[in-house]
């Protein structure tokens, strides 16, 4: 399989690289800073710098051009202002999903945010009212699209604890509880495998059931 990944310097793109090349997929990382090519190559992806944020859908296409499948895995990250939460969050995932289109890469997962059907809570402020809308719109331009076979992951709150292979996964709402990266990383790269992950939207939170059983039940 060859999977294209945006946002590839991410944490969560880095752990998902290095488990789809080591299962022999080939991996595109997409980066906006060349000097993380390095980084991105020692999990075994090919970095390409491409900045989403300035790049046509054109230029994201040609770089994207054979892939069996799209990740969008990009942030605007922490300590970013209002403005980059659209740019990035919803901006970017619209130009990977235009890229897609035009170059035939039907299979599009995009890693959004648990509770974005919701009114942001006013007293987060507005970065992350912002952060918010930015998810939601980028999941409903995703929701729309005819020519695409979309799956839209919902994680819950992120950790860098180690993985424990265990969570639970399905359909809004599966609960409040945080989950690590590392196996948010293990569920996208089951998912891409799965024909049946096509037009759905499921949450992510860890649990007790192995992932290779929750992905089963949860299709």
């Amino acid at each position: 399989m060859d999977v294209a990944i945006a946002g590839g310097h991410g944490k969560i793109a880095l752990r998902l690289a290095r488990l789809l090349a080591a299962r022999g997929d080939t991996v595109r990382s997409l980066i906006r800073n060349p000097d993380h090519a390095e980084d991105v190559r020692a999990t075994g992806a090919e970095p390409v710098p491409l900045d989403l944020e300035t790049a046509s859908a054109e230029e994201v296409a040609e770089r994207i051009a054979g892939a069996d499948a799209a990740v969008f895995a990009a942030g605007a990250g922490p300590g970013s202002g209002a403005a980059r939460k659209d740019t990035v969050d919803r901006a970017a995932s619209v130009l990977l999903a235009d890229a897609a289109e035009r170059a035939g890469v039907r299979t599009f997962l995009q890693i959004s945010a648990m509770g974005v059907d919701n009114p942001p809570d006013a007293g987060r402020g507005e970065v992350w009212a912002a952060y918010m809308r930015a998810k939601k719109e980028a999941e409903d331009d995703l929701r729309a699209r005819d020519g695409l076979d979309w799956l839209i992951l919902r994680p819950g709150l992120l950790t860098d604890d180690p993985g424990t292979g265990r969570v639970r996964l399905g359909p809004p709402y599966v609960g409040h509880e945080p989950v690590t990266r590392d196996d948010v990383a293990a569920v996208t790269a089951a998912l891409l495998r799965e024909p049946g992950a096509r037009r759905r939207v499921l949450e992510l939170i860890g649990g007790e059931t192995p992932i290779d059983q929750a992905v089963t039940a949860a299709l």
